[in-house]
């Protein structure tokens, strides 16, 4: 009989522990190595990081000192941010967002940061960065140096939405619905809507991609307003813009869009995938508030005739019926509707139990409001809002709308504000050697618009202005869409949803208007960290 080595066996257990040890560290390396690099959880702990290494660049009364200094009109040098931020917007940071609850995509709507967590430097250009390719030639290509991300080239180059060629990116012009180009889909279109005229002047494109379909509008005298989130895609907003193409960063979530009521002639989307039924028809709804009466609604892709989206697609057209939208056509994947003209329509029994909003409702207030499970009231919409009814392009741009009227003696105030700034910009250009009407200005913004004088003055031009109204201020914005311009609420205590670099001109009359509170001389905002 064998004997028992208990002294050996004691050993044996002792490496056996020791060699379990090695390998459950190794394998806890690697599994944080691919959680680091290969998800979301990598992203988030680098932004942190990143964060932390921008604010510890200096403590809050460093900080604090180095804003009053500059407040006080003193020199002093800002340092530049990290390399690494070139495409920084504090308030569209999906990195830090990606924490957020997903219902109705609230993760990916406008969340800004507090002061305190906002680094106070400036973004640096990106290596290489040169002058942009001057309109029109950025319509179809930019420099590939200005903004290196090839993700959308790589994935999307089949479809004809852009494709890396030497040191451009060239744009075909195609999108995932029209491969072929915009030009094509925009002369399908036109077989059932009136692009040409001047009868449509002012249209939205939802998720947009890089927005050629607003591009090649503006062969039809239409300005079409782009948006689309900071998704999976990354840079297509910044590509539309360094086109020259009016775009904004946004989210249709779980708010109104930074849009009065009845601003667009047109809305459109190609393959938005928006659940326009979801949530009671929650976004479909949106997009009536925004619509004009008379307006036309385009939407291609799913769920329009689309493999496998049968119920989709019939919700879709049940919401439409219920609101007594005209089926004009249904050409392959593509689905067009008339909205009503008059209030003749009223929400009958559906199934999605749609009601008119109370009349106490604001339906042009949209600064961070939540979305509202009913319809906007037509009944107070004049004939010069309506589609077929408001005075053609370009004659409404220059004629006084009835929401003037929402200020005291508005007829005139509008008509004197259109000579003003008529006169200013004239100086602008004789005295003050702007470049305005010349190849080196294209995107241009307003951050106080009013009445969208100065942009109005500005429309010989090749420039596009992004006119804007703060929503503390008159709701003034409604009736720069009805002279045929486009702009969006927004309030200069938080930073603007756009990319770095956007803006060849910025334009401000008026300025402490936007910071200070009326009558009392003190900053709107704190920078006491």
């Amino acid at each position: 009989m064998g004997h028992l080595n208990l002294q050996s066996s004691k050993r044996n257990a002792r490496q056996y522990r020791l060699l379990d040890l090695v390998t459950a560290s190794f394998f806890g390396i690697v599994m944080i190595f691919f959680l680091l690099v290969f998800t979301p959880l990598g992203d988030s702990l680098a932004a942190s990081g990143r964060q932390a290494l921008l604010l510890s660049t200096a403590d809050p009364r460093q900080r604090q000192r180095l804003v009053a200094l500059v407040e006080a009109g003193q020199q002093q040098a800002i340092e530049a941010c990290p390399a690494e931020e070139v495409d920084h917007m504090p308030c569209e940071d999906p990195r830090r967002n990606s924490q957020l609850s997903r219902e109705m995509n609230f993760y990916r709507e406008r969340q800004c940061p507090l002061p305190a967590e906002t680094p106070l430097c400036l973004i640096p250009p990106p290596d290489g960065y040169r002058i942009p390719v001057r309109w029109p030639d950025s319509l179809h290509k930019i420099w590939h140096s200005n903004m290196p991300h090839n993700k959308i080239a790589d994935r999307k180059g089949h479809q004809g939405w852009m494709k890396e060629e030497g040191m451009y990116f060239i744009f075909p012009g195609g999108g995932t619905m029209f491969p072929d180009g915009a030009e094509q889909y925009i002369d399908k279109l036109s077989q059932y809507i009136p692009l040409t005229g001047g009868v449509l002047r002012t249209a939205l494109d939802m998720g947009c991609g890089v927005a050629s379909f607003g591009g090649y509008l503006l062969n039809q005298g239409i300005l079409t307003f782009s948006f689309a989130p900071r998704d999976s895609h990354k840079a297509q907003i910044q590509f539309a813009l360094e086109r020259g193409i009016p775009a904004l960063v946004a989210m249709l979530g779980t708010r109104r869009l930074a849009f009065p009521a009845f601003s667009f002639d047109l809305v459109h989307c190609s393959r938005c995938l928006i659940p326009f039924t979801a949530y009671n028809a929650t976004y479909f709804l949106e997009v009536d508030r925004l619509l004009r009466p008379g307006g036309y609604l385009v939407i291609s892709g799913p769920p329009v005739l689309w493999p496998k989206q049968d119920k989709e697609w019939a919700d879709l057209q049940a919401v439409a019926r219920a609101l007594c939208y005209e089926l004009k056509a249904v050409d392959g994947n593509t689905a067009i509707w008339k909205k009503p003209a008059g209030d003749s329509c009223l929400p009958n029994q559906n199934e999605f139990g749609l009601e008119l909003c109370d009349e106490s409702d604001d339906s042009s207030y949209a600064w961070y409001f939540k979305l509202k499970k009913c319809v906007t009231r037509t009944s107070s919409v004049k004939d010069d809002q309506v589609v077929g009814m408001i005075p053609n392009w370009p004659d409404r741009l220059t004629k006084a709308p009835s929401r003037a009227t929402l200020l005291k003696n508005g007829i005139d105030v509008f008509e004197a504000d259109t000579r003003r700034w008529a006169r200013r910009v004239a100086y602008y250009k004789n005295s003050l050697n702007l470049k305005l009407g010349t190849a080196a200005i294209r995107n241009v913004m307003d951050m106080n618009a009013f009445f969208g004088g100065f942009a109005a003055a500005l429309t010989s031009d090749p420039v596009w202005v992004m006119n804007v109204v703060p929503p503390r201020k008159p709701s003034t914005l409604g009736v720069i869409y009805d002279r045929g311009l486009i702009g969006v609420y927004h309030d200069w205590c938080e930073p603007f949803s756009t990319y770095p670099r956007t803006y060849d001109l910025i334009h401000v009359t008026s300025i402490e208007s936007l910071i200070k509170i009326l009558g009392s001389g003190k900053n709107r905002y704190s920078f006491n960290l």
